[in-house]
């Protein structure tokens, strides 16, 4: 099965999707390893596997891969991330 290649499909959304994602890594104080965990919950929420793909190997430059491989069920290991990272998981 192919992908289907959305910046050909909705060019005007892609762009305003880059962005906002340029926004918010270049413009904003907040830590990128948290900017790539919601990026990557995002992903995650609306199953585009592409996108996991992606966010998973941004995020593993700056987090364990253990503690990556456990956010799927990252609300039964409070113990592993700080409240700021469970406000944004949630």
């Amino acid at each position: 099965m192919n992908r289907l290649n959305w910046s050909e499909v909705a060019p005007a959304g892609a762009k305003a999707l880059y962005v906002v994602h340029h926004y918010i890594t270049n413009n904003t104080a907040l830590p990128a390893e948290l900017i790539h965990l919601v990026f990557l919950r995002v992903s995650q929420i609306n199953g585009c596997a592409h996108c996991i793909d992606l966010h998973t190997r941004d995020l593993l430059k700056t987090m364990p891969v253990g503690k990556v491989a456990l956010l799927p069920v990252w609300d039964e290991v409070p113990h592993l991330f700080p409240d700021r990272y469970r406000a944004a998981l949630a």
